[in-house]
């Protein structure tokens, strides 16, 4: 934009310039240009099921089916240990937790690819668009986080032994960590995905075989020794199992392995910022 003094030249209020480095994140920019990152996330949100017959009640139905199927498949047919809580609940705190993060991942990888007529046409930053995903994305969380508290609440007013406590107030931070993770994993895939097209799939697959991998179905409390450091080298699984103890009393909240967890989280989003300014100089002429 540029105003025109009529005693003097003209005068540039903005300036847009190449970026020179990839350490400059150009945070500053990315803030001021928030009304265009919170246009994203009604994008995003109001998209998903806008030509659906449900609706948004698929922001329940997901989750609330995923339970069911565990309950039946994990906790009547293959009699798999919930820590002496009730399966649904069991299932649904680590299943709400996991939606969040592999939405974050699956939805952000496909940045450059989904954008590229914009990207090609107007000049914004970037990294505004995997932002509003993550955004966008906690505000499915928090739907199904109320529906989650809805059988929370069920389960206490029938008297069954959940025992919040005072660590409830770290929620946020478990919630920051599951962003940044899924921020950092999906900037990565979304630079590679540039190249490799296929790579989507084999993201999508390997999400969900993760999932596996985490206590969303079993307890950590019933694996140990080698095996137990290796799921603990998941940054998702102290997260949930911190997650379970904080809301229903089971499971173990620990800061060093959460501690372990942010730290991995801060490496993965800063190595996903300086791959991604460093594909968007050129993603064009690959995409």
């Amino acid at each position: 934009m540029k105003t025109i003094d009529n005693e003097g030249p003209e005068r540039w209020d903005l300036i847009i310039r190449p970026k020179t480095s990839l350490l400059n994140w150009q945070l500053k920019e990315l803030w001021a240009y928030r009304d265009l990152i919170l246009l994203f996330v009604r994008r995003d949100f109001v998209s998903i099921y806008k030509q659906t017959i449900l609706g948004p009640l698929w922001f329940i139905l997901q989750p609330l089916l995923t339970t069911i199927l565990f309950t039946v498949v994990f906790g009547n047919i293959a009699q798999i240990s919930t820590d002496d809580l009730p399966p649904v609940l069991y299932y649904m705190s680590g299943i709400v937790l996991w939606n969040y993060f592999q939405e974050c991942v699956t939805k952000t990888s496909n940045t450059f690819i989904n954008n590229a007529q914009i990207f090609g046409k107007v000049y914004f930053p970037r990294l505004s668009v995997p932002v509003s995903v993550v955004i966008s994305n906690l505000i499915l969380f928090a739907i199904q986080f109320l529906f989650f508290m809805g059988f929370f609440v069920y389960f206490v007013w029938q008297g069954v032994d959940i025992r919040p406590n005072m660590t409830i107030i770290y929620f946020p931070v478990l919630l920051i960590i599951i962003g940044g993770l899924g921020l950092g994993f999906g900037i990565i895939i979304s630079a590679l995905t540039t190249k490799y097209r296929d790579l989507k799939f084999l993201v999508d697959f390997g999400v969900k075989l993760l999932m596996y991998a985490t206590p969303v179905v079993f307890p950590l409390s019933s694996v140990s020794g080698k095996y137990k450091l290796l799921l603990l080298a998941n940054p998702m699984s102290s997260v949930i199992e911190a997650f379970r103890f904080s809301f229903l009393g089971k499971g173990a909240f620990d800061w060093t392995y959460l501690g372990y967890s942010a730290s991995f989280m801060i490496i993965v989003l800063v190595t996903g910022i300086l791959i991604f300014n460093k594909v968007e100089k050129n993603f064009m002429d690959t995409v």
